[in-house]
């Protein structure tokens, strides 16, 4: 019976927090597109200075002579481990939403101007490097990304709530910021796998893109 009702009442906070899940995703997807419409708005100028600095990066990647594995993984891992704890800091605070959606929004301008750029310069190569470079440990950042700035915004709308309803006075802010807490530890786990995944297993598969791309 107490499993029923554990059930239900995941199923009606999932029902109720949909919307910003689904606000969350779409702010994520409206700046990939906003990072690939800065692409087109660059002058050719700008792009050939940019693609000659990124010819140069590709060229040491595909001679090894870039940071170690270890180093790597150490740059990434804290790279995330710092945006995933201002996320968890804003979510604190009842001003930090509007700090939130924007640093969603910029994350997906960097995807979108990053993966957009390749193609624009390469064409389908560009999409195999961004594949290769860009892909790999995304597919579990972003999702880590989004999961934070979500649970970041729910958190602060029940402190909002918390403040100014008495109706949400007594429910108790222990297990809210346990349960917060708890959110963000798999997000790092998250950011740990990400890290290994842009340390060990991107690298290679760039030097396999690049010899012929480029």
């Amino acid at each position: 019976m107490l499993q029923k009702k554990s059930s239900f009442r995941s199923k009606i906070q999932v029902s109720e927090y949909s919307s910003i899940y689904m606000f969350m995703f779409i702010l994520f997807i409206v700046g990939i597109v906003f990072g690939a419409v800065i692409v087109n708005s660059m002058s050719f100028i700008q792009k050939q200075d940019l693609y000659f600095y990124l010819h140069q990066f590709f060229g040491h990647v595909q001679e090894g002579t870039l940071l170690t594995g270890v180093d790597l993984f150490q740059e990434s891992f804290f790279y995330h481990f710092k945006y995933i704890s201002l996320i968890f800091i804003l979510g604190l605070s009842i001003i930090g939403i509007p700090l939130i959606w924007i640093f969603i929004f910029m994350k997906g301008i960097v995807i979108g101007f990053s993966v957009g750029f390749l193609v624009n310069q390469v064409g389908w190569q560009g999409l195999m490097l961004a594949t290769a470079s860009i892909a790999p440990q995304n597919i579990f950042i972003i999702p880590g990304y989004l999961i934070a700035g979500s649970f970041a915004m729910i958190f602060s709308l029940f402190l909002i709530k918390k403040l100014f309803s008495s109706r949400v006075y007594k429910l108790p802010m222990k297990k809210h910021f346990v349960q917060y807490g708890t959110i963000f530890l798999v997000v790092l786990g998250v950011a740990l796998v990400a890290a290994v995944v842009e340390a060990f297993v991107s690298p290679h598969a760039m030097r396999l893109v690049v010899g012929w791309t480029l």
